[in-house]
Parts: structure tokens; sequence; C-alpha cells
């Protein structure tokens, strides 16, 4: 129906509380609420917009004896919603040609070496897609750049949120202090007293607006949060209201610009995080202070679908998902390449000319202390030479199969060539009857190729045909088995699989019918991103569809261009991500057992709301199990209803004391998942258990007597001793740490573990959401074994976002700080969702800074995205290093081997430097703070001498792009727009 309308559709909420409760609550509506009146519409693609009305007693009835209910209107909330009805039939209604467009980008760290930040997209380049789609669509677009990088030099050319050159910079638009203090005036009370006593009066003369003008179009972008003016906020502000020229920016748009609609380009900006109710918002939150009642699309990558949720309900966005980038095989390099012959000549040297074996080995030994692969595999016992190499093939095999992106998505474009081939193995592999599983059944192999142990030994030598090279191990198998895979993808693709042998077997020919049939034509369909972004503009409905990460299993998340919907909340945890958890759980016992000869007693989880939308609960379903408490699941929808605690004696194990750090997000999206666990903390911690089986309900007694003697009421130290889920402030979001890496403003842990439990420390339960509780918080630390964080998909991995090291690190720094040592950090992987995995975090990121940080093919693709490439770059190093900083787990090896790949590669220097010397100056600046922080200790002095020179010569350049002269030229004088 709504596809045949072709309107927006705008879901106007009926509370199901009372205004009270509203007015006074930061979560804006209740679980039911939210689940009926947001996630349930959301799937049908309708655009969130406000609670209208609440309820309340009208009176009491004697004959019914029972109070009578009625909806009572909400007059601010009503005219919000009719302004944004207006808004839309406004756009909508005006012609292409005089509709004016914002595109705005995100730009975090707000440094020029970072514009246009948006996950896993290449955004300049697709914003130029975007004007080149305007303007054919008759929209009066001017002047657009060539290329991305054209867009980046105009814009730099301009003032921006960096500070550096900002008094020389051009300022092409401004708004007056007189228009700002009118508008500031007639914002609500509340607000004003807020941001007046957080920054005081504006006393600028005018307020520079970041962007350039292409005709009726507007590419700007997005303000800095304020961090940046006061780095001590860092440490104490969770929940900081945006600064003067953040309102006016966005004022601006609204009335000097006269936007008909704003885009957000790419995830993620920072509006939909600013302070405010959950959901449901009033007129004293800030997101909507600062976007109005205004049309808004968010371009948003199909596999989070969490933040992307957090937009469409704070921020009325309709999302328009994009593709993730092409993803592809690792490959081995170099000298791991190298050592990948030496072991296989070893290995035929074995059974055709043994007096080969010590020369070959004395190579091998040499090759793996060169490269430090005795660090990677520090956890192997054996000194034995078998047994080493065994364990070093199977790593091998591991990196050479490792998943990852080959370059950047653009928006509208569909992968090519090698891109669209290796993307399609990747997709088709996830599913349960993915290709090389298909291969598999047909070659006979009795072995899963993702599940399988790579450094198993191969009974007998070629014993398995259809092998083009002799296999020594499962691992081998299975690069020929990827080989294949692709060799039959790339003849479908070029419509040529009938000369291609070997695709009669039952199994492969019933998959590549799937892909021939299903998978290609969705992604051939990718330019419908720009198409229904253009529909959206012109004021009609962009359809609906689910998201998640297409290679781990969701295939039907294509074709993207879609408004994305994510998950009912009530059948959260999954019976699927059940069973996962479950694994999940036991195989981190058992590694922590092996390693330390006893069972862990507690364990830190940061548990985010995407990763649950997107994997159906796998963390939360661990975090239960860990517990020993099982769900409940009732009805044909299958939602869960209750909880049932399992037995010692059916676990086989002890429980353990399970804390979680949620996200904000997590604690707006599932209120009822917090509900669950503390209902499952209380009945753990109730049971009759030795304390060597319950460590749970050990400490619960200890922490009570402890606030008893302290003063407080039993009632009140049995609560505190039960808080297990913690979080940002409500209404507030993140973890404090970007701010003081991005900023150097820190000196040791101390500082890292400040900002971490002061944004962290606001305990949830199922009767209060969000209280500060600092000292139990500590407590928690204090007692903390474990710091766990999992992963459900390969899409991108632990250094592309800040995010992980801020919760994790984090984390892990708090707990060092207080008890004055690291505690077991893990990693869980479960993106084969048949065998979660968990390794040391030392490992995951030695498998990441080997199959991709450095990885050739790695470089080469995001060299052919321009500045964004670099930008990756510099923003890989920079979670590099913030991870170090706070995890303590990179090697020294590791920032001398980015230093050689990334600045000292002439090649890769001389890209970055043309296309962006602002990142190779914060590179080469990030390294020389590693080594001076103590972090990157084995560096010699010409290193360093060579890395100051490259921080100079980038400087030099940075200086040549800086212009002369200043001035604001924006015409709009109908608003007192005057020009300066």
């Amino acid at each position: 129906m709504w596809k045949s309308l072709d309107v927006p559709v705008l879901q106007v909420i009926f509370s199901g509380g009372t205004v009270e409760q509203w007015q006074s609550g930061t979560g804006g509506l209740a679980p039911r609420d939210v689940a009926m009146n947001v996630a349930l519409p959301e799937v049908d693609g309708r655009i969130i917009s406000r609670a209208v009305s609440f309820k309340a007693v009208q009176h009491h009835d004697r004959d019914l004896e029972t109070d009578v209910v009625v909806y009572q209107p909400e007059r601010s909330r009503i005219n919000f919603v009719a302004d944004l009805a207006a808004n839309w039939v406004r756009l909508g209604q005006t012609p292409a040609g005089s509709r004016k467009i914002a595109l705005i980008l995100a730009n975090y760290p707000t440094r020029d070496g970072r514009l246009a930040n948006g996950v896993g997209l290449d955004t300049p380049a697709s914003c130029v897609e975007i004007l080149q789609a305007l303007s054919a669509a008759g929209y009066l677009v001017e002047n657009i750049p060539a290329t991305g990088d054209e867009l980046i030099q105009r814009l730099t050319a301009g003032v921006t949120n960096d500070p550096e050159g900002k008094d020389l910079r051009s300022i092409a638009h401004c708004l007056s202090l007189e228009e700002y203090r009118k508008y500031f005036a007639n914002l609500p009370p509340k607000v004003q007293q807020e941001i007046g006593d957080r920054w005081g009066d504006c006393t600028e003369k005018s307020i520079p607006i970041p962007g350039i003008m292409l005709g009726n179009i507007f590419v700007g972008i997005q303000p800095a949060r304020g961090y940046d003016i006061d780095p001590a906020l860092n440490y104490h502000a969770p929940d900081l209201e945006p600064t003067h020229a953040y309102l006016a920016f966005y004022y601006w748009l609204r009335q000097g610009f006269g936007a008909h609609a704003i885009v957000h380009l790419g995830k993620h900006g920072n509006l939909e995080w600013l302070p405010g109710k959950s959901v449901a918002l009033s007129d004293s939150c800030y997101p909507e202070i600062a976007l109005g009642a205004m049309p808004h699309f968010y371009p948003f990558i199909v596999n989070d679908p969490g933040e992307g949720s957090q937009a469409k309900r704070r921020s009325q966005a309709v999302i328009i998902d994009h593709l993730t980038p092409p993803m592809t095989r690792a490959e081995l390099y170099g000298p791991l390449q190298q050592l990948e012959r030496f072991i296989d000549e070893y290995y035929e040297a074995q059974m055709l000319d043994p007096s080969r074996l010590p020369a070959i080995r004395d190579r091998i030994t040499a090759l793996f202390q060169e490269e430090n692969l005795h660090q990677d595999l520090a956890f192997v016992k054996s000194e034995e030479f078998t047994e080493l190499l065994k364990t070093a093939d199977g790593y091998l095999c591991e990196l050479k199969e490792a998943q990852i992106r080959d370059g950047l998505h653009i928006f509208g474009q569909c992968p090519q060539g090698r891109q669209l081939r290796d993307l399609i193995v990747a997709i088709s592999r996830g599913r349960t009857t993915g290709i090389t599983r298909s291969l598999a059944v047909d070659w006979g192999l009795d072995f899963d190729p993702l599940t399988a142990d790579p450094a198993q030994i191969l009974a007998e030598e070629n014993a398995i045909g259809h092998l083009s090279k002799p296999c020594f191990t499962v691992g081998d198998v299975i690069a020929e088995l990827e080989e294949k895979a692709a060799e039959l993808v790339e003849h479908l693709i070029e419509n040529d699989l009938p000369s291609c042998p070997q695709v009669t077997n039952t199994k492969t020919q019933e998959e590549l019918n799937w892909i021939g049939n299903k998978l290609l034509p969705a992604l051939q369909e990718t330019r419908e991103e720009i198409t229904q972004l253009l529909r959206g503009l012109d004021g009609g409905y962009v359809p609906s569809g689910p998201a998640g990460a297409p290679t781990r299993g969701r295939p039907e998340v294509l074709p993207t261009g879609r408004n994305f919907y994510s998950v009912d909340i009530r059948a959260i945890p999954t019976e699927t991500a059940w069973d996962i958890g479950r694994k999940a759980a036991e195989a981190l016992i058992e590694s922590y057992t092996q390693e330390h000869g006893e069972y862990p007693r507690t364990l830190g989880l940061s548990v985010w709301g995407t990763s649950t939308m997107r994997s159906g609960g796998d963390d939360m379903a661990e975090a239960l199990a860990l517990l020993g408490v099982q769900p409940v699941w009732d009805g044909p929808g299958r939602r869960v209803v209750d909880f049932e605690i399992l037995p010692i004696s059916f676990l086989g194990r002890p429980r353990v004391d399970v804390t979680l750090r949620i996200s904000g997000f997590f604690r707006d999206a599932f209120p009822n998942l917090i509900d669950l666990f503390d209902r499952a903390v209380a009945a753990v911690a109730a049971l009759d258990e030795p304390p060597a089986d319950n460590p749970l309900a050990s400490q619960v007694q200890q922490e009570t007597q402890f606030w008893l003697a302290a003063g407080l009421s039993q009632s009140q130290a049995e609560t505190r001793s039960g808080y297990r889920v913690f979080g940002s402030k409500p209404g507030a979001y993140g973890a404090g740490l970007q701010g003081l890496i991005a900023a150097q403003n820190w000196t040791d842990d101390r500082d890292l573990a400040r900002a971490y439990i002061n944004w962290s420390s606001y305990a949830y339960t199922k009767n209060n959401m969000g209280s500060a509780a600092p000292e139990a918080f500590q407590q928690r630390l204090q007692q903390m074994q474990i710091v766990l964080h999992n992963q459900d998909n390969r899409e991108h991995d632990l250094l592309d976002s800040d995010d992980y090291y801020q919760f994790q690190g984090g984390l892990t720094a708090a707990v060092r700080s207080l008890t004055g040592k690291n505690p077991q950090t893990y990693f869980g992987d479960n993106s084969v969702p048949q065998n979660p995995r968990v390794r040391q975090l030392r490992s995951e990121i030695a498998r990441v800074y080997r199959s991709r940080v450095v990885n050739p093919k790695w470089i080469a693709g995001v060299m052919r995205h321009g500045y964004k490439g670099a930008f990756e770059m510099a923003a890989t190093v920079d979670y590099l290093f913030a991870y170090d900083a706070t995890a303590n787990c990179v090697e020294d090896y590791m920032y001398r081997g980015v230093a050689d790949a990334y600045l000292l590669d002439p090649a890769v220097r001389d890209f970055i430097h043309e296309k962006n010397p602002w990142a190779l100056r914060d590179m080469a600046e990030r390294l020389l703070e590693a080594h001076q922080r103590g972090f990157w200790q084995n560096v010699d002095g010409k290193m360093v001498d060579n890395l100051r020179a490259i921080a100079h010569l980038a400087e030099g350049a940075i200086e040549d792009t800086l212009p002369i002269g200043k001035s604001c030229q924006n015409g709009l004088t109908p608003l007192n727009f005057k020009k300066h």
C-alpha cells in the first residue's frame, strides 16, 4: 500500500504512559510503546515522529469502580508533527530546480585530515556522485567538483572545524550575532540556561558556517561537539550540550539557507547523539533543537541497524542504506608468502629428501624471528619444531583466508571486476550452503572449510581429487576451495560458466544458480541507493528493508537503497543467538581455564545495541550463559518471556559473575534486556550454592555487609551490591576517551580511567534506569579478572573504529588503574556462527595488523580513494595507538611496520602527501607520540629523525593550502544576514 501511495508516512505516537513520566524521564517511552509505536512501524518504513498524547485519568466511574483513562494531547508535540508533515509536503511540491538541499559531512576528530567521515564509504566521492545525480534530476547544481579530492580541496580552502590557520581562511557564509541572539532567545528557557551555564554568552560578531554553495545545494561540514574547546570536559561532561556555533550552523541551514531537506552523508555524525530523550523527544532535547522539523535523509551502511535506528528515532531520519565495502581474502605477501613456501618445501622434503630438512629449518627459524612471528605465537609452549611448524602453518592459513576490505564503497556504485567477484564469494561463503562448503561436499571432503582446523595434517597427500597442487594440510585444501570458488564466480559474472570445468556437481551448481539468479542481480541494483535518495527528495516513499551483515548469512539485506529496520526487541536473544552465545561462553571458559589452571570468577563484557540488533543478541546470550541462565521463549513469535536457572550439575562448571558495560543505544533500545539480565543476576545471587560454584552470590553477600556497615539500609545495601549493568549517564552516549586520545590531553592510566569511570558509572536495573554509582562500579572493576569484547562479523575490525578501544580499552585501563595489573583481555570472534572463537586481545591485534594494516592489498585498495584512503590509514594508526594506550596490547614491531608501510615507502608517502598532507603529519606525530610515551620503545634515532622530517614536510604542504583573506558572502538579506 505504501509503495502505491508513494508518500512519506509519519508514525505519530500515542504513549501508554503519563505526561509526567515522559517529562521527568530520559527514556521517552516504555518498552511496550517502543515495540508497538516505533520498532514495528519501522518495518513498514514509517518515519518516527513524536509522542503527541499521553494517558491521563479523566474521572473515576463509580458504577464501574475504576478510573476512566483517556489520551491527553500534548500541544507542542502536535505542533512539531504538523510542522514536519507540512515540510514534507513543501519538499514534494517544490519543483526540483527550486529545491535547496544541504549535504552534511561528518568530521571527527575535528582535523582537516579527517573530513567527510563515513564508515566503509568513500564519502567525498559519494558526495560528488549525489551532486551529479541531483543535477541530472533537474536540481540547480553549479560548479560540481570533478572528484572527491577536488571537493575536499574546496572545503579546506575555507573555514573548517580545524582551528589551525582558522584566522587565515576565507568565510563564505556566516550568521550575524544579532540574528543568532534572536533565535537563541526563542529557545526553551531550560535550554538557554543549560547552554549559558556551559558555554556562557555568544560573543562572536559573526559565526562562520563551514561549507561551499553549489547553486541550490550546500555541502557543509558538521560542527564539532565542543570537547575540543575545553579538553577537560572529556573527563566530566558525558552529556555535553552543543555549542553556540553548533546551534547556529543548523539554524542557518534551516532559516538562512532555507533547506527543504538535509542529508547527513555516511555513518555516523554527532547530531543523533546529542543529549536528550531516547525517543519521543521533547522541545528541550538537543537533536530536535538543532534539526527542527526538517525532512532528513541518512545514507548509512547496511550492516549497522543500531546506529541507524538511533538516527531514525531521535532525528526523524529516512535511512538510505548502502552496500558494505567490497570484501576480499587477505592472502599472503612478502615475507609471509616466503615463509609459506619454506613450510611447503619442508613438508615436501620430509617425504622426498630428508637431507634438506636442516637447511630449510634454519631458513624458517630465521624468517620466523625476523618477522616477529614468535611474538604472535607466544602461546605455543612446545619447543618441538614440528609442533611449532604446524601451528605456524595454521596461523598463515588463517591470515591468508582472513576477510578484509578491498577499498571503500561509493554510493550508488556496484563493485566491478575482481572486487565484485570477491564480494560475491564472501557473501556466499556465509550461507549454510555457501560456495566453498558446496565445493567441499562435491569434492567429498569430510570437513567444513569454515570451521575446520587449518593446521591439521592431511592423512594422505593428494588423496583429494580436483586439486591443482600438492596439499599437506587442511589449510592448503581450503585455499584451493577459495581459488576454485573465485574462478567459478568470475566465469559466472562474465556469462562464461559453461566453459568452466567442474560445474556439474550438484551442490556447487545449486549455489551458482542462486548466485546467478539472486545475489548478482541484487548487487547490480546498487544504483538504487541513488534512485531511492532522489525518490525521497521528491517527497516520495522510500521502501523499507532488513538490515544486517551480508557476509554473515544475511544476503536478504540486498539490494541496498532501502530504509532499513531492526528487530522486535521482545524476541532477543533469539534461539539462534542463544546457541551461539552458549558456545562462545564455553569457548571463553575453556581458554581461560587452559591458560590459568582455574575457572574464571568475574568478567566484564561490553554490549552494544547495534551488534545486538545485527546478531539477535549474541552478547546478551553469552552473558546469560556465563551466569548459568537460559532464556525461555514462548508463542509463534518466539518471544523471550522468562528465564530458567541451569543447575551446576548441568553446567559442569562454576557460574561466572558478569558485569555489563552497555552502550547508550543499547540502553535506549533494549530496556527489556536490562530488566531480564538484572532479574537473572538477582535470582542467581539468591541461590544457596557454595562460593566456589557461585562467586556472584558470594560477592553480593560480602558487599551487602560492607554497605550495611557504611550506613545503608538493608534494601539499599542489597540493591547496590547487586549492580551488574553500567552505562553512560541517562540521555548521554559514549565512553569518554576519544577526545582525550585525539587531543593528547592525558598523562597516564589514571587520567584514562578517570574519564572512563566518570562516563560509565551509572547503574541500570529493572527499577532504576540510570543512577550514579561510582563506588559500586569501582568495586566491580577491582574484582574483574576478564575484559571481553565480541565481534559478530568481519566486515570491519577492531582497528576500524574508535568504539572498540573506547569500550574494551577503557574498561581495561580502568581495571589496571584500580588494581595495578592488566586484566585478561579477550576478543570474541562470532563471525562464523557455527564456530565461535575467542582469542587474547594481543593475538587479535596481531591478526588484524598482519592481515590488513600492513597488507599491500589493503593499502592499494584505499589508495584508489585519494583523500579518504589516506584518511583510513591515519584512522588505523590512531586506533592502533589508542588500543595500546588503553590495553597495552601493541608490539614494537607493529609501530615499525606501520611506519615502513605508510610513511617510509616512497610511493605510499608521496600519495598521502599529495592527497591528504594532514593525514601524513598526523601519522608521523602519532608514531612520535607512541615513542615519547614509551609504548614504542625499541626505535632507533634515525627512525625518529625520519618521522620528524616527514611531519615537517607535511607541515609545509599544509601551509601551502592555507589561503589568505577572510570574508562572509551569503547574501541572505531577508533574515538580516550581513556581508562581512
